[in-house]
């Protein structure tokens, strides 16, 4: 019986480098696009570091488009990493969340 258990785990090696052989650039493909988004990201985080911030501003600050930062915001605020602050104009500013108020 552990022979089919080894012969198993062989099959699977096998397979899985057959995978990232057959699928090297989709995956480097992926890699490169997590590693700019998370570039974006921290550029976001430093750039509300400095005080509230609205969109376009930010966007500025980042230069990014005002789609992929509210994107980022987005995704942040439902992680509770930030908050809207008050309103400027048109437009909310955006603000880090201390991680001491989150019980951190």
């Amino acid at each position: 019986m552990t022979t089919g258990i080894t012969e198993g785990k062989e099959e699977l090696k096998a397979l899985l480098k057959r995978l990232r052989s057959e699928r090297k650039d989709q995956l480097t493909a992926a890699q490169q696009h997590h590693k700019v988004l998370s570039g974006l990201r921290r550029k976001v985080k430093k750039a509300l570091a400095e005080g509230p911030q609205t969109v376009p501003v930010l966007a500025a600050a980042v230069e990014a488009s005002t789609d992929e930062v509210l994107w980022h915001l987005a995704a942040m605020r439902a992680y509770g990493l930030v908050a809207e602050d008050e309103q400027d104009g048109d437009y909310f500013k955006y603000r880090l969340v201390d991680d001491k108020k989150k019980g951190r």
